[in-house]
């Protein structure tokens, strides 16, 4: 005996600009304070948020400016695959999370984070956890961070591999450059934490899994 949801037959919808505005804002800060714990323990995750964070250890120069300019060469991609309204929402998530990187520190400066083991771990899941969920959000109302996240959204639409799978893969890559700017247990410690953040994209972004767009 089968069973059916009430929803099998309703057809897909679309968000409201007021839904899309507030689940917009919503992904926004919850992935930009996610990255600020992160910068405070010195670790890193996947992206180009993370790859914008290792540049960030390694340069000196802040974290939001880096993140803008990283994302700048995915731009056409995203123009070129997704669409302007894709795009052009994206934009608006990237320069949101920037300028809000530069805000978290005056209303809530954190001191360094790595006191010990435990801490940079604690500080690696409830980090790149709030990160994840931040970016299914953004994926559902048709927005992203750019850079990895488009190659992921374009990896799945195109030839159905799921976006955390091909996200992961990335982020392996970002991870291993750690390796020349932190710390070997800083990188084991963010390579759990990226594994935890797509982790949330695999088990909550597939085909079919979600009817709103």
């Amino acid at each position: 005996m089968t069973t059916s949801s009430p929803l099998t037959d309703v057809p897909a919808s679309p968000h409201s600009v007021w839904e899309d505005v507030f689940g917009m804002a919503t992904g926004v800060i919850l992935v930009s304070f996610g990255l600020y714990l992160l910068e405070a323990a010195a670790l890193v995750t996947g992206g180009t948020a993370g790859l914008s964070l290792l540049l960030s250890l390694g340069t000196g120069w802040p974290f939001g400016l880096l993140f803008v300019l990283v994302n700048l060469p995915f731009f056409l991609l995203a123009v070129r695959r997704k669409g302007w309204v894709f795009s052009l929402k994206s934009a608006v998530s990237i320069g949101a999370v920037s300028g809000i990187a530069y805000l978290h520190p005056h209303f809530l400066p954190l001191p360094s984070l790595i006191d010990d083991l435990a801490s940079g771990i604690y500080v690696a899941i409830v980090g790149n956890l709030m990160a994840g969920t931040g970016l299914l959000v953004l994926f559902r109302h048709g927005s992203s961070l750019g850079g990895f996240n488009i190659v992921a959204l374009i990896a799945q639409e195109q030839f159905g591999w799921r976006a955390g799978y091909v996200q992961m893969a990335l982020d392996l890559c970002v991870v291993i450059g750690a390796l020349f700017v932190v710390p070997v247990s800083s990188v084991l410690i963010s390579a759990l934490g990226a594994a935890l953040l797509n982790v949330v994209l695999v088990l909550n972004h597939r085909p079919g899994r979600y009817t709103g767009y």
